[in-house]
């Protein structure tokens, strides 16, 4: 009998999608609308996300728009913007509110590359807790007497190779992330 762990395999999966998430939120000298993803207003008395008020534009490579729907919204945006961790004065002229980005500076790039590395650290620390839970399954399953001890043995390599993938793929979209981040 093979021990199934494609509850294992799509748990590291989602922890791969949120790194990638993570990373997007993380700016890289270009305006991206993916930066804004987190923030939310209050809207009609309850949290919003700012895509779901307003819409965002890039008219150029280092200006992003926000055009809300109801410009009653400006100043709550404005706020919501300020009290974020993009470091992005924004600029309201009663109608859209802009953001520009300046260029990063060498220590800007810097702290952004070490925030990359906690995230990718974040990834790897879940995956491996979702391995911990694999092996206390095999375990389990051992000492159930529902496998064999050379199955869980084999058990126990496939969860760790499979583990040993996903971390490779962090590695990737860091590295990915970091060379995005140092490129002038």
């Amino acid at each position: 009998m093979s021990v199934d762990f494609s509850e294992y395999s799509k748990r590291m999966d989602k922890s791969l999608v949120h790194l990638a998430e993570e990373f997007d939120a993380v700016r890289a000298g270009r305006a991206n609308p993916k930066v804004l993803d987190r923030i939310t207003v209050e809207y009609y008395g309850s949290e919003t996300q700012l895509n779901g008020v307003a819409t965002i534009s890039s008219p150029d490579a280092r200006t992003l728009v926000i055009q809300p729907w109801d410009t009653s919204l400006l100043k709550e945006i404005q706020k919501a913007i300020l009290s974020s961790e993009l470091g992005i004065n924004p600029q309201n002229d009663g109608k859209v509110i802009r953001l520009i980005f300046p260029q990063l500076t060498e220590e800007r790039r810097k702290e952004l590359t070490k925030q990359v590395k906690k995230y990718a650290e974040e990834a790897k620390v879940a995956m491996r807790n979702i391995r911990r839970d694999g092996m206390d399954y095999v375990k389990k399953l051992k000492k159930n007497s529902e496998i064999t001890e050379d199955e869980q043995k084999k058990a126990e390599k496939d969860l760790q190779d499979m583990l040993d993938k996903f971390i490779k793929k962090v590695d990737e979209a860091t590295a990915a992330k970091e060379k995005e981040l140092m490129a002038i």
